[in-house]
């Protein structure tokens, strides 16, 4: 019977541990970056969206900059302030209870910071910005696409 050294590995455990790297680089390699898109135009952020079985999040500044809001965030009262063609959001990192025009809205998710950046669900987005919010997760793709038709500052994002 022969003896295994308890220092190193057997062959068996080397080639399987190689093997699993091997794949997992290459999944690395192959996947992308969720993009995301405005009207069709990409978005650049210093943050990516984040998924999860919950939901996706955008960066809030840089997508409610590009869709032609103002951004101001007070640091004494942790408010974040979103103002856009006569519409105003008022919100906080870590609260489901946003305003909208004055009136009580309701988050599904509660926003949260990435790295310095305020992170919000598509589906406020897409409520305070007259939007339409599309994940799309076999392209890793989110597309963005203004509706001035649609009343925006529904009571509840939750669809």
């Amino acid at each position: 019977m022969a003896k295994l050294s308890p220092r190193f590995p057997s062959g068996k455990t080397v080639a399987l541990t190689a093997g699993i790297a091997a794949i997992a680089a290459t999944l690395g390699t192959l996947s992308a970056p969720v993009t995301v898109r405005v009207d069709g135009r990409s978005m650049i952020s210093d943050v990516a969206p984040v998924t999860t079985v919950k939901g996706t999040y955008l960066p809030l500044r840089v997508v409610a900059e590009s869709l032609g809001a103002d951004a101001n965030y007070d640091p004494k009262t942790g408010t974040i302030e979103l103002t856009r063609a006569g519409d105003t959001l008022h919100l906080h990192a870590g609260e489901t209870v946003a305003t909208f025009n004055g009136k009580k809205m309701t988050l599904r998710s509660a926003p949260f910071s990435v790295r310095g950046r305020t992170m919000v669900a598509m589906t406020t987005i897409a409520r305070a910005f007259k939007t339409h919010v599309h994940y799309d997760p076999s392209h890793a793709i989110v597309d963005v696409v203004t509706d001035s038709t649609e009343e925006a500052g529904a009571q509840n994002d939750a669809p």
